[in-house]
């Protein structure tokens, strides 16, 4: 990857990561707007190491649990294990078509679902069946077309397949 395209793609990375503070704090939208962490540190583990992955995932998962007074720690922990699972599976999965795109960011974010779940306290759990069975996979497919719709944004504007 050329340097130039690796700067664009991390400016990419970096406006994902903006427009989710964006929308969950500035605006104030909370749960409506669709998680763009995830798909963020999805979409870099693809590019980046297994090492870089997690410490990316560790600092985006920092950032957003800075927010959270119910389960402080438990998105660090799982973006930090869902990027280095992203980053290794480039080992077992090449393509970059929007069926495999749109696949791996709906798999990753209800990995990420059902860790966060997992790891988080009883105050924000929740019913197992109606979180992980019903909300998750409709917020999931939320996030997903939300991040391909950026995707298709950012492969428009450079031009990059």
């Amino acid at each position: 990857m050329s340097a130039a395209r690796g700067w664009r793609f991390a400016t990419f990375i970096a406006l994902l990561v903006v427009l989710h503070f964006t929308l969950h704090v500035a605006l104030g939208v909370g749960r409506a707007a669709p998680d763009l962490l995830t798909p963020a540190a999805l979409f870099a583990a693809r590019r980046l190491g297994g090492a870089a992955a997690a410490g990316l995932g560790l600092a985006l998962g920092v950032l957003n649990d800075a927010l959270s007074l119910a389960a402080f720690g438990a998105d660090a922990v799982t973006l930090t294990a869902l990027a280095y699972l992203g980053a290794r599976s480039r080992d077992l999965f090449v393509g970059d078509s929007l069926l495999f795109v749109a696949l791996y960011l709906f798999l990753g974010k209800w990995l990420h679902d059902v860790l966060y779940y997992l790891l988080a306290g009883a105050e924000a759990r929740g019913d197992a069946v109606s979180r992980l069975l019903l909300e998750a996979p409709l917020l999931t497919g939320y996030a997903a077309a939300a991040s391909i719709a950026a995707l298709l944004v950012y492969r428009t504007i450079t031009r990059e397949r």
